[in-house]
């Protein structure tokens, strides 16, 4: 009898805790997670986070890199209006050392028409007999300075040997100033990248302001006062 009572005991214990889960589960069921309201500033907020474009920023290192190709670095920083500075500084040179280079060779084979060039010649590298003279002259063409046009006209010995030397100077000199703004030109890029990687936002101000009472001086003074501002 006592087996029978114990037994049904462990039955309405088993039944109640099963009814209790399946309770659970349904309030489970049936419950709504609660509601998040979202005004419009919230909105708009997440909408100008969407659009925000990640600002350009160039690489000195790059930007060093592809001046070597006169005039790619700026254009790489995106400041397109150098490259043409670039361009017409660099070309001017080069053309300068081509006239140069011309003009000497033209005095250059006159000066050569004074001696024997022949090796198998025994005066070889002598002056000629009929040019020994100090008034003796041959004919050189002499061009105007941008090569448009030209004449030939007859020097001396020293005539010639000063306007060979004389453009023998020029070229080289055109040479180093050429090599100077292909230089500059690869300083100015690599600056310029670094100079924009600065903070040139709107949170930085600077306000220029009069100052009349200076810092060590009795009297007033006038003067300039500079103030940076962080937002």
């Amino acid at each position: 009898m006592k087996n029978w009572v114990l037994l049904g005991l462990i039955l309405l214990v088993s039944n109640r805790i099963a009814a209790q889960t399946e309770g659970k589960k349904d309030s489970l069921k049936t419950e709504k997670l609660p509601a998040v309201a979202l005004d419009s500033t919230t909105l708009a907020q997440a909408d100008s986070l969407k659009n925000v474009k990640k600002k350009w920023m160039p690489v000195p290192k790059t930007a060093t890199k592809l001046a070597l190709i006169p005039g790619a670095g700026q254009i790489y920083n995106r400041d397109y209006w150098k490259a043409p500075i670039v361009y017409l500084a660099f070309g001017g040179g080069l053309y300068t050392y081509y006239l140069n280079t011309i003009k000497y060779h033209d005095f250059l084979d006159a000066y050569k028409s004074f001696y024997v060039l022949d090796k198998n010649d025994p005066e070889y590298g002598n002056r000629k007999k009929e040019l020994a003279g100090d008034d003796a002259t041959v004919n050189v063409r002499v061009r105007n300075l941008l090569n448009t046009s030209s004449e030939y006209r007859d020097a001396t010995h020293s005539q010639i040997v000063r306007q060979k030397n004389y453009w023998r100077r020029n070229r080289g000199f055109a040479i180093i100033v050429t090599g100077l703004i292909y230089t500059l030109s690869i300083i100015e890029a690599n600056v310029a990248a670094h100079l924009k990687t600065f903070d040139l936002s709107d949170d930085l101000t600077l306000n220029v302001s009069p100052k009349l009472n200076q810092p060590m001086m009795r009297d007033p003074t006038p003067g300039v006062r500079m103030v940076f501002n962080f937002k």
